[in-house]
C-alpha cells in the first residue's frame, strides 16, 4: 500500500499529466481552428476585388477616426486611395474627403483644401467637401474662395440650412472689409444730393451756422470788393453750387486773425461739408479745432461736438461718440440738439428707453421742433410694442396724429407714422401717409423707395416697386438708398447681372467704411451665386426661390 504521501505524488503525476495531455489536445484543435481560419482568409483576400479592399481600408479608416487615431486613420485612406479603381469616381470622393476630415482634426488646413479639391473634382455636386473647403479656406483667411464654396453649398441646399448661411455671413463680413478698407483709400469725394444735404441740415434746429447761411441780411460785400471766404461760402450755399463751399471756407481760413471774421463759421460748415463728402478725418480735424478753443461760441462748440459724435458712430466709436454727447449736455443743457441727436443714437443701439428719456428733453427744450417730436412719437411706439403696453401705444398713436396736424408740412411726421403703420399692417394707410409726405417733398428719394417695399409687403407688386425704385433714382441719381434697395430686389428676381451694377453704383455713393462693407457684402453674394449657379448649372429658377 503506497504512503499517504505517495498517493499524493501519484495523484499529481497523473493528474498533471492529465492536465498536459488536455493542453496539448486542445493547442492541436485551436491551431488546426486558425490555420482553417487563415487558409479561409487568405482564400478570401484573393477572392477580395481592389474595389473591396479599398472599402475594407476605407472602412478601418473611419474606425480609427472615430477612436481619435487620425493619423492612423489617414494611412488607411492613404490605402483606400491607392487601391480603387479609377472609374469608382464617387467612391474616391468620399475617400479623398474622409481623408480631409482627418487632416482637419489635425488643423492641416492645406492638405484639407487639396484634398477636398480633389473629391470636389471628381464630384462638383459634393456637399461636405465643399463645406469643410469653405472651412479651411475660412481658417486661413481665404475669403473670396471660402465665399465661392459656401455660396455653392446655400445654392445646393437651397438657402435651407441654418449653420451654412451663418457661414456665409461671416465670410461675406470679413470679404466686405477687406474690399472697404481697399475701396475707402481711393475714393473720391462725391456731394450728396440737394435734397440731402437739406436733410442733413435741417436735423439741427440750433446750429448756429445754419441759421447765419439762411440770413438774408448778411453782407455779402462792399462797393467793389469781391465777396470771398466764409461770404462767398454762403452765397454758394444759397445758390446750391456746393462744390465751392469748401474752398471758399479754406479762402477764410488762410486770412490772417484781423482779417477773418468767420473763422469758427468757416470750420464748422466746412467740417459739415467734409463729413457729406465722406472726408471723415478732415471734418474730425475742423470739429476739433472748435471744440479744443476756448474762443468757440457755446452753441457752435456743442454743435461741433453733436456733429463730432455723429462720424464717430459711423466709424464705429462708440465710447468715443457717448463721451462726445456727455460732453456736449454737460456744456450745452439747454440745447435741444445735444439730446435729440444723442436720442437717435440710442435708438441705434436698441437703448429704447434712454432714447425716449433723451426725445423726451429735446422736446420740452424745443417743443416746435418737427423732427424731434415725431422721433419721440417713433420711440415711445418702440417702447410700447417691446413693453406690450397697450394704453402707451393708444397714447402714441393718438400723439401721431396731433404732430400731423401740427406740423403738416413736415414729411418726417408722415414717413415715420407711416412705417409705423407698416409694421402693424395697416397698409392702406400708409400707403396715404406716403403719398402725402411725396407731394410735400417730391424730391425725396427714400420716400419713393418706402412706398416701393410697402407695395412689395402689401400686394407683392414687384412691378410696380421696382418702377417706384425707378423713378427714386430719376428724382436722386445719388440716393444710395435707392440703389441698394432696388439691387436687393433685382437679386431676388434672379437679375443678379443688374443687381452687381446697383450694388457697385451704391458702393460709389457710400460715405464711410461701415457702409461699403455693407454694401460690398450685396454685392459679392451676388457676384458669387452668378459664378456658381453658372458652374452648378443651376437655372434662374434657383437663384429667384433663394
Amino acid at each position: 500500500m503506497p504512503s499517504s504521501s505517495l498517493k499524493w505524488q501519484i495523484a499529481l503525476g497523473l493528474g498533471a499529466a492529465g492536465a498536459l495531455g488536455l493542453a496539448y489536445w486542445y493547442l492541436k484543435s485551436s491551431n488546426r481552428q486558425s490555420l482553417q481560419t487563415l487558409s479561409a482568409v487568405v482564400e478570401d483576400e484573393k477572392e477580395e476585388t481592389p474595389f473591396q479592399k479599398a472599402q475594407r481600408y476605407k472602412t478601418e479608416g473611419n474606425e480609427l477616426f472615430k477612436r481619435g487615431k487620425y493619423d492612423e486613420a489617414i494611412s488607411y485612406y492613404n490605402k483606400a486611395i491607392d487601391t480603387i479603381p479609377e472609374e469608382y469616381r464617387t467612391d474616391l470622393a468620399t475617400y479623398y474627403q474622409n481623408r480631409a476630415a482627418a487632416y482637419e482634426q489635425l488643423k492641416k488646413w492645406s492638405s484639407v483644401i487639396s484634398d477636398c479639391t480633389k473629391a470636389i473634382e471628381l464630384n462638383n455636386r459634393y456637399e461636405k467637401a465643399l463645406y469643410r473647403r469653405a472651412k479651411a479656406e475660412e481658417m486661413n483667411k481665404d475669403w473670396i474662395n471660402a465665399l465661392d464654396d459656401i455660396t455653392s453649398v446655400c445654392l445646393l441646399q437651397n438657402f435651407q440650412n441654418q449653420n451654412s448661411l451663418l457661414m456665409a455671413d461671416r465670410v461675406l463680413k470679413e470679404l466686405g472689409k477687406q474690399n472697404a478698407a481697399e475701396a475707402i483709400k481711393n475714393r473720391k469725394p462725391v456731394i450728396p444730393s440737394h435734397s440731402f444735404i437739406k436733410t442733413y441740415f435741417s436735423s439741427f434746429s440750433e446750429d448756429p451756422v445754419y441759421k447765419k447761411l439762411l440770413e438774408a441780411n448778411e453782407p455779402l460785400g462792399q462797393g467793389d470788393l469781391k465777396v470771398s471766404g466764409f461770404l462767398k461760402a454762403k452765397l454758394a450755399f444759397a445758390t446750391e453750387k456746393y462744390e465751392e463751399v469748401i474752398p471758399a471756407c479754406t479762402e477764410e481760413l488762410s486770412f490772417s486773425e484781423s482779417e477773418s471774421l468767420y473763422k469758427f463759421e468757416a470750420l464748422s460748415l466746412r467740417a459739415s461739408f467734409y463729413f457729406l463728402t465722406g472726408q471723415f478725418k478732415e471734418a474730425l480735424d475742423d470739429l476739433s479745432l472748435i471744440i479744443d478753443s476756448s474762443e468757440a461760441d457755446i452753441y457752435i462748440k456743442v454743435n461741433s461736438l453733436i456733429k463730432r459724435s455723429s462720424i464717430y458712430m459711423q466709424t464705429e466709436k462708440v465710447h468715443e461718440c457717448l463721451a462726445d454727447f456727455e460732453k456736449a449736455a454737460e456744456i450745452g443743457s439747454n440745447i435741444s440738439d445735444v439730446f435729440h441727436h444723442r436720442g437717435q443714437v440710442k435708438l441705434l443701439m436698441e437703448q429704447v428707453q434712454e432714447a425716449r428719456n433723451d426725445f423726451e428733453r429735446a422736446v420740452s427744450l424745443n417743443p416746435d421742433f418737427a423732427v424731434a417730436v415725431v422721433q419721440k412719437c417713433y420711440a415711445d411706439y418702440r417702447y410700447a410694442m417691446q413693453m406690450k403696453d397697450v394704453s402707451l401705444l393708444m397714447r402714441t398713436m393718438d400723439d401721431f396724429r396731433r404732430a400731423i396736424e401740427r406740423f403738416p408740412d413736415c414729411p418726417e411726421t408722415y414717413i415715420l407714422f407711416a412705417q409705423v403703420k407698416t409694421e402693424k399692417q395697416e397698409f392702406q394707410e400708409a400707403e396715404k401717409l406716403y403719398l402725402t409726405a411725396m407731394e410735400i417733398d417730391p424730391n425725396n428719394a427714400s420716400i419713393y423707395v418706402h412706398r416701393g417695399l410697402l407695395l412689395l409687403q402689401w400686394k407683392g407688386e414687384i412691378e410696380n416697386a421696382v418702377k417706384l425704385m425707378k423713378q427714386a433714382i430719376q428724382v436722386d441719381d445719388k440716393s444710395e438708398f435707392a440703389y441698394e434697395t432696388l439691387g436687393t430686389v433685382e437679386v431676388q428676381r434672379g437679375n443678379l447681372v443688374l443687381a452687381i451694377e446697383l450694388f457697385n453704383k451704391a458702393i460709389s455713393l457710400a460715405r464711410s467704411e461701415m457702409e461699403m462693407v455693407h454694401l460690398f457684402s450685396l454685392r459679392d453674394a451676388a457676384s458669387s451665386q452668378l459664378k456658381i449657379a453658372s458652374n452648378l448649372g443651376l437655372g434662374p429658377d434657383i437663384l429667384k426661390e433663394a
